[in-house]
């Protein structure tokens, strides 16, 4: 099989590896068709990627076709085509018990904890695998990516006309904005970068843009009357942006820190209490949000179109990476394409 593995930070390597034997029972054998690279991808490539070994096969936002399957209590069929939820949760730690397999003590992700998807074959256990009769391949690959963000709008419990703050219109931030929307809520959508406050007008139609490059906190105040917004959603993974959030939230608000970074987050006591603010990580996703996810881009409320901006298949994608790691490339989502 025709497998991509990251040897060490800088170095991607095309190799050939052994098909898969026999298929464990409770698994599928599937046909990877679409792997997207998100910004875990590009910190393991960089060599900041938390919790990671090398060499790994990276890729875990696929879009795959059945080949077989070993489980008959499912009524999956070779030829399906399905998203993939890539976190392999134990089922029985306290997380699990508690239905939060998305933070199982025992974690193991596709592509971070064991190799992923950028080969051209995968096992993959049936009930992670979340099928659709009228998505593309494309459009599967994408729901892991919107996952993150529903989740995060999920962890926030955003409520219909409050405002709410995202810091970070990279991917993540991007990926929260469809459901804070959804959710009937107020977006403002905060970034250093001009060009990315300008794509989350584009390709999402957010109208409250801000340069997080000046003073927030007024330009919050003028924007919203006075006052603060009740939720920020940070997915900007950055720890001077996390930190400036316990500022920038309302008195009784809540903060989620979607984006991650290695090291820690410093506030200030007594602010945080004065404001009685609530304070939460959001990790991966639930089944539920990739059910409703597959829901809402078949009935055509969330839009995939704008999202992939560069792509290319497996044999070229060596050749291509350069150009996509490049200032000016613009990346919002590649492809490799199988």
């Amino acid at each position: 099989m025709k497998t991509i593995v990251l040897q060490r930070p800088g170095s991607f390597a095309l190799v050939d590896r052994e098909a898969h034997g026999a298929i464990p029972l409770g698994q599928a054998l599937a046909r990877v068709r679409r792997v997207g690279i998100c910004g875990t991808d590009w910190h393991a490539f960089h060599g900041r990627q938390p919790f990671f070994n090398y060499p790994r096969v990276l890729g875990h936002e696929l879009g795959v076709e059945v080949i077989d399957v070993n489980d008959l209590a499912s009524d999956l069929k070779p030829g399906d085509r399905c998203a993939v939820e890539p976190y392999l949760n134990c089922g029985q730690c306290i997380a699990c018990r508690n239905h939060r397999g998305n933070c199982c003590t025992n974690m193991q992700v596709f592509g971070v904890h064991i190799d992923g998807g950028m080969t051209e074959e995968i096992l993959v256990p049936t009930h992670k695998l979340h099928r659709s009769a009228t998505l593309t391949l494309d459009q599967l690959a994408l729901v892991e990516t919107l996952g993150i963000g529903c989740h995060a709008v999920a962890r926030a419990n955003v409520q219909a006309g409050e405002n709410v703050l995202v810091l970070g219109a990279g991917p993540i931030g991007l990926s929260v904005i469809p459901f804070v929307q959804a959710a009937g809520a107020n977006v403002i959508v905060a970034d250093v970068s001009d060009a990315r406050l300008q794509a989350s007008k584009d390709l999402l139609q957010v109208k409250a843009t801000l340069n997080a490059s000046a003073d927030l906190i007024e330009q919050l105040k003028s924007t919203l009357d006075g006052d603060l917004p009740t939720a920020v959603i940070d997915a900007t993974g950055n720890p001077g942006s996390m930190a400036k959030t316990f500022d920038l939230i309302a008195h009784g608000g809540r903060i989620v820190f979607v984006g991650l970074f290695q090291g820690d987050v410093t506030f200030n006591d007594p602010n945080f209490h004065r404001r009685e603010v609530s304070l939460m990580a959001s990790r991966n996703a639930l089944p539920g949000d990739f059910t409703r996810i597959i829901r809402l881009i078949e009935d055509g409320i969330i839009d995939t179109t704008p999202w992939i901006t560069h792509r290319a298949p497996i044999d070229s994608f060596l050749t291509s990476l350069p150009d996509w790691l490049k200032p000016d490339a613009n990346v919002l989502k590649a492809m490799i394409e199988l």
